[in-house]
């Protein structure tokens, strides 16, 4: 989960005079009831057309939440709900018998996986599937899942902002996959709610419910109103290739076309990212790079470390022109890199 330092504001309230008639005030009223009451049908209709798309997955590890992809039994979830299962349960959400489902394929830097149920029944209710161009800040949304395990949970928020970049925790402390793009909400996002739907007021899904913010080091807590879901774009790009070829074939991740590992100077410090090995053909061996190389910046961000180049790379997009600055025996350089694709494989 993304660790984030939160500062509290305060603002006052200053009391003013109403000057308005009483049969204006009455107006106002009954219009704000009137728009309270359309609000409150549009939500009514929006869980009454998403939630049976909606599921429950569970496996030997725990459970977590998924999205019925087709009428053929494909379901889109996040692969850190399947981890290393092949064989996992499906509850339906108007349903309470469990459904034997196998993997058909995961792709961890994407964090998104589809499995398959074995015996699909008939009446399943696809989602569909919002362009992520039309995502806008200050959108309502719906989060849909089974947070905590309690199947079928609907929270609501908005859209607090759009092409987050996020780096989710590893499962034996190291660093997991990093996510470019990603839609930040204000609609709660618990544990369980990972694979869920988070949902716009048309009925389309726009982003699969990830993870959550925690709280600064040294309490760990989840940060309230701060939720990531990976974009609609994205998960309909990659459930096609893993349901059509059982794997990845375009990551649509930008890449340098090398290794590297964090660089430390004379104070043991990390001082940037250090490449290890050049792709030969790749980007930077084509922008003259070399093994060595230190790099301290891309493009106008700073770089201090492997992580911290490779959350730069997943906020960018393959053929984007960059300029990425480097240490070569002392002296610094810089050179335009035309960015590939990060392999699959």
């Amino acid at each position: 989960m993304a660790a984030l330092v939160l500062a509290g504001c305060s603002s006052g309230s200053s009391s003013t005079s109403n000057t308005s008639s009483p049969g204006a005030s009455s107006s106002g009223s009954a219009s704000a009831a009137a728009g309270g009451h359309q609000l409150q049908s549009d939500y009514e209709r929006v869980i009454g057309d998403v939630l049976p798309s909606v599921v429950q997955i569970t496996t030997a590890n725990g459970l977590g939440s998924g999205i019925v992809y087709d009428d053929k039994g494909n379901i889109v979830t996040n692969a850190h709900v399947v981890g290393t299962a092949t064989a996992m349960t499906v509850t339906l959400a108007n349903s309470t018998k469990t459904l034997d489902a196998t993997l058909v394929a995961s792709y961890p830097d994407s964090d998104l996986a589809v499995i398959k149920l074995s015996s699909p029944p008939g009446g399943l209710r696809p989602a569909v599937f919002a362009d992520s161009k039309t995502v806008e800040l200050g959108q309502i949304t719906l989060a849909m899942g089974s947070p905590l395990g309690l199947a079928g949970s609907v929270t609501d928020g908005i859209v607090s902002a759009t092409g987050r970049t996020v780096s989710e925790p590893g499962t034996d402390g190291s660093a997991g996959a990093t996510i470019g793009n990603m839609v930040q909400t204000s609609a709660a996002i618990n544990p369980g709610n990972s694979g869920g739907a988070l949902v716009n007021l048309d009925s389309k899904v726009i982003g699969i419910n990830t993870l959550a913010a925690t709280e600064p080091e040294g309490t760990g807590g989840v940060a309230p109103g701060i939720g990531f879901a990976i974009p609609s774009s994205t998960i309909t790009s990659i459930a096609d290739q893993l349901i059509k070829n059982g794997k990845v074939t375009n990551s649509g991740r930008a890449a340098l076309g090398i290794t590297a590992r964090t660089f430390f100077d004379a104070d043991f410090k990390p001082a940037g990212a250090v490449i290890v090995s050049v792709v030969a053909g790749g980007p930077a061996a084509s922008a003259g790079l070399q093994v060595g190389d230190v790099i301290t910046k891309l493009g106008d961000t700073d770089i201090t470390t492997l992580n911290s180049l490779t959350t730069a790379l997943a906020s960018l997009t393959p053929d984007t022109k960059v300029t990425v600055t480097y240490v070569r025996d002392g002296q610094s350089k810089t050179a335009d890199v035309t960015l590939g694709t990060l392999p699959t494989s």
